[in-house]
C-alpha cells in the first residue's frame, strides 16, 4: 500500500488539525504586515508584527459577511501547549470584497509575544450567515476556534493562512 502525502501546507503545518478541521478554501485572503504578504509557514520576526496587519478579502459580493479569526494554536509553547489557543485578534462583519478595516473589530489586534519556541500564528476566515450573528468570546485564553465557529453558526472556513514566529533575541534585532 502506498501512502498519499499531503502537499497542502495547512496540513504539513499542523493548522488542519490543531486548529480546523479539514476544509476547501473557497475565498482569497491576503494577509500582509507592512508590505510582506504572509504566506503559510513562512517566519516574521515579532518586532515587524507589532502593528495590525492589512487583510483583504476576495468575493465579488458586499453582501456576504465574514469573521477574521487570528490565534495562536501554541501557548506557552510549542511542546506542551496546554493553554492554546490564545486569540490575538477578532473582526466580524467584514462585507466581501473588502479588507478587515470595513468590519467591527470585536477584539483589538494583540501584538505576537512568543516566549518558547517556534509559535504558529493562524488567520482563519469564515463566512457568516447573516450581519451582527458573531458574539464576542469570554476570554482570549483558552480560545477555540471549532467551538467559537459552532457557537456562532459559522460553516467551515472559507480560507486560511499562517506564519510562523519565535522570541527575538537581541542579537537577531540587529
Amino acid at each position: 500500500m502506498s501512502k498519499i502525502m499531503s502537499t497542502d501546507p495547512l496540513v504539513v503545518g499542523r493548522v488542519v488539525g490543531d486548529v480546523l478541521d479539514s476544509f476547501t478554501t473557497s475565498m482569497k485572503l491576503t494577509v500582509s504586515f507592512n508590505n510582506k504578504q504572509v504566506f503559510n509557514g513562512h517566519e516574521f520576526f515579532p518586532s515587524t508584527i507589532n502593528t495590525k496587519p492589512k487583510v483583504d478579502i476576495g468575493g465579488g459580493d458586499m453582501r456576504s459577511f465574514f469573521t477574521l479569526i487570528m490565534t495562536d494554536p501554541d501557548v506557552p509553547g510549542p511542546s506542551d501547549p496546554y493553554l492554546k489557543e490564545h486569540l490575538h485578534w477578532m473582526v466580524t462583519d467584514i462585507p466581501g470584497t473588502t479588507d478587515a478595516t470595513f468590519g467591527k473589530e470585536l477584539v483589538s489586534y494583540e501584538i505576537p509575544k512568543p516566549n518558547i519556541g517556534i509559535h504558529r500564528f493562524v488567520f482563519v476566515l469564515f463566512k457568516q450567515k447573516r450581519r451582527q450573528c458573531v458574539s464576542p468570546p469570554s476570554s482570549r485564553d483558552h480560545f477555540n476556534t471549532r467551538s467559537f465557529a459552532a457557537q456562532n453558526d459559522l460553516a467551515l472556513p472559507v480560507a486560511a493562512v499562517y506564519f510562523n514566529a519565535q522570541r527575538e533575541t537581541a542579537a537577531r534585532r540587529r
